[in-house]
């Protein structure tokens, strides 16, 4: 009686100390992982994954369609509220067993163990992250950190370039305080 006792009460100490250590990575972002996410999760899984969200799907035409330069289908996640939290994108379109091709994060709960989240500073991003190589395209300059499979595109206006120019940027053209424009992680 008395061991059933102390197992019974192990078991609820355990359990609590489970539940309050965290949101169960629901918000971390790893390479290969955003949150419940991973690079197995197929679009059919979406719905059971963000229950408690609201999901926008914005689907292609595909094969069908007669645009030449179609969008890749768009699964946007919501909080009940309203808030845009996610934007996904799978490798094939028209496809619910498709897996993700990549996620855009819309919300700041979203971090790398580093600190990145969208609100984050080029300065807080190079202090502690290796920022591989650097791509200029007509608007932004986009990092690419491989440790996560990130891409973070910062706005040229952010480095005081003028846009519609295609002129290399370098990590010291890129001030401290530039804020990015997007964040991406890709799944593959």
């Amino acid at each position: 009686m008395i061991k059933k006792n102390i197992v019974t009460s192990l078991v609820i100490i355990c359990s609590v100390l489970l539940i309050s250590c965290g949101d169960g990575g629901k918000y971390k972002i790893e390479k290969g992982k955003v949150g419940h996410l991973t690079t197995k999760t197929k679009i059919s899984d979406l719905n059971k994954i963000f229950e408690k969200d609201s999901i926008v799907k914005n689907l292609s035409e595909g094969a069908l369609g007669d645009d030449y330069f179609q969008d890749d289908d768009e699964y946007l996640i919501y909080e009940k509220g309203g808030k845009h939290l996610l934007t996904i994108v799978p490798k094939q379109q028209l496809d619910s067993l498709s897996t993700i091709k990549s996620v855009e994060i819309f919300d700041a709960k979203y971090a790398t163990e580093t600190g990145i989240n969208i609100n984050s500073t080029f300065s807080e991003i190079n202090a502690n992250n290796n920022i591989n190589r650097i791509e200029s395209t007509f608007s932004t300059a986009t990092l690419f950190i491989n440790d996560f499979n990130i891409t973070v595109a910062i706005d040229k206006e952010e480095l005081g370039l003028r846009d519609f120019s295609t002129q290399k940027v370098t990590i010291e053209q890129i001030p401290d305080l530039a804020k990015m424009k997007s964040l991406v992680v890709w799944f593959n």
